[in-house]
């Protein structure tokens, strides 16, 4: 019987022809373009223009700003727990010697009753690794006199005040570590805006650079120091301010010209917006909040026609940048990393609202 194998033989391999060829190479070709443009290792960027580097720097700036608002804010709230904390652990410790000195005194009372011929069951309670425990359990005011019952009451509440002011503690250190966690998050935010920022203001030159950023275009200390002899530095200077306090929030703004922008600093030598107000306010000896967002409410607000110098003014929708006015048209203001302090027109950025503080 004959057996049909040729169904099952292994058909000849045939080579591909070019066209064949050509196009798995192409499809080849693509598939890896496709994967390393998903993970992102040789995706080319796109060439931006320098008018498109400065408006996507700005926006950058600007959504740094807004995170570094909401960091400074954070920071405030972890600053207070942090000091709640400190308050309850010192109030805690101070209680304890209170208790201690309580419990050495009923353990010399007990001494002494051991050694006239035996021990009160009340006193076992200075001599209890568990007082607390011992206090709970015991019937105390059938067996101690008067005298000794409003002791061990003392005792019994000085334990439950530490017990207290021990748990408040514990709820204290959880906020406060849910607040580092929180401004951790922030800074990375911050961070990573700004190093986006610098990157794309390394790939310009120096003359592209300034005119994205505008440091050229406004007065700092350092160009009125370079200015013509004979220009008259009044002309730079202060208008008049309404109040002595304000007068002098401006003069220490006017210091400042030429400090260098680091975010979340308040001074004395570097800023961000709301720490040079906050600075300004302080030399003038008012207290202000750490936040734009609680700037803008810490005074009677005022319109723009009304403005007098000193007066804090604040940009943007979400009230994340502010600066200190200077009559003029002109502020005072810690814009952003590419730029020290210095001195723009108040219409340089959308104007959201103004409040006068002193």
């Amino acid at each position: 019987m004959t057996v049909q194998v040729a169904a099952h033989r292994k058909p000849p391999q045939r080579s591909l022809s070019s066209h064949t060829a050509r196009t798995a190479a192409t499809l080849a070709l693509a598939g890896a373009a496709t994967a390393t443009g998903f993970d992102g290792t040789a995706h080319a960027e796109p060439q931006l223009t320098p008018a498109q580097v400065k408006a996507k720097v700005e926006t950058l700036y600007q959504e740094a700003e807004a995170a570094t608002e909401k960091y400074n804010g954070t920071k405030e709230k972890a600053d207070t727990a942090q000091r709640r904390l400190s308050g309850f652990q010192d109030e805690a410790a101070r209680r304890q010697e209170k208790l201690n000195s309580a419990r050495d005194a009923l353990g010399s009372v007990a001494a002494a009753q051991y050694r006239d011929g035996g021990i009160d069951p009340a006193w076992q309670l200075a001599l209890s690794s568990d007082p607390d425990r011992y206090l709970d359990g015991a019937a105390l005011a059938e067996r101690v006199g008067d005298r000794q019952v409003a002791a061990v009451s003392r005792v019994r509440r000085q334990l439950r005040e530490i017990e207290q002011l021990r748990g408040a503690a514990r709820i204290e250190l959880k906020t406060l570590r849910s607040r580092q966690a929180e401004l951790r998050r922030q800074k990375k935010t911050v961070t990573g805006k700004l190093d986006e920022a610098r990157r794309l203001l390394a790939r310009l030159t120096p003359r592209q650079r300034t005119e994205a950023t505008g440091a050229g275009s406004t007065v700092t200390r350092a160009s009125r120091s370079a200015a013509d002899p004979r220009e008259p530095l009044e002309q730079a200077g202060p208008a008049p301010a309404s109040t002595g306090r304000a007068a002098a929030a401006v003069a220490y703004a006017y210091s400042k010209l030429g400090s260098p922008y680091v975010w979340g600093a308040t001074g004395p030598n570097a800023f961000d917006c709301s720490g040079l107000a906050q600075a300004a306010y302080r030399a003038a000896g008012i207290s202000l909040p750490r936040t734009t967002y609680a700037q803008i409410n810490a005074g009677r607000r005022v319109s723009r026609a009304e403005l007098r110098p000193g007066d804090l003014v604040f940009f943007y929708s979400g009230i994340s940048h502010v600066g200190i006015y200077v009559g003029n048209g002109q502020m005072i203001h810690a814009p952003n990393p590419s730029a020290p302090v210095r001195l723009a027109p108040i219409d340089q950025m959308p104007f959201a609202g103004a409040t006068r503080v002193a």
